[in-house]
């Protein structure tokens, strides 16, 4: 593994701090037409702009918790999570994840990533409700959200245009006691 532990170690991935040395594979993630389309990255990211996640803040109570996604076996970086948009007062919190790399898409690693994350979440950070967005043709996400507890509460029409279209986006939430039941 990298010079750095895994601040959560999962079976085949692990959760690193976000590594300034990976700023430019950061870039390369945000900018592939096949990743970018569903993070809804509509215009090109800067390694100058990915360089900025790694400024200090100045805020006591931060709004996001970033990783970088491992791959355990093949020693390498693939991808990216976080919690974001934290609210500290109600215990709600968003969360995504990409992996970036293509030659990991399928292989059941969003899921792991997806209970890390929550596991996470909800054991550490103390979050009641997680979200998560996903755009209606990212069936992937959409069946990696509903097998790991996420309930559909609401689809956003005609929200994002992708390729010349609207497309709906799909709202998923989970709570806390729902993950604690599983």
């Amino acid at each position: 593994m990298t010079d750095v532990s895994p601040f959560i170690d999962g079976n085949e991935i692990a959760f690193l701090p976000l590594n300034s040395e990976h700023v430019k594979l950061y870039a390369i993630w945000r900018n592939r037409p096949n990743v970018r389309v569903f993070g809804r990255s509509v215009l090109p990211k800067t390694v100058e702009e990915i360089k900025r996640l790694f400024e200090s803040s100045t805020r006591e109570m931060p709004d996001s918790v970033d990783f970088e996604l491992w791959h355990k076996k093949d020693q390498k970086a693939i991808g990216d999570a976080g919690v974001f948009n934290i609210n500290w007062f109600n215990r709600s919190a968003k969360m995504g994840l990409i992996i970036g790399e293509p030659d990991y898409w399928g292989q059941h690693i969003g899921s792991e990533a997806t209970q890390l994350l929550v596991n996470y979440a909800f054991n550490e950070l103390n979050i009641n409700k997680l979200y998560c967005e996903i755009i209606s043709p990212n069936t992937g996400s959409i069946r990696c959200a509903e097998n790991n507890g996420f309930t559909r509460e609401a689809i956003l029409k005609n929200d994002v245009f992708i390729d010349g279209e609207y497309k709906d986006t799909y709202l998923y939430s989970l709570l806390r006691e729902e993950w604690l039941k599983k």
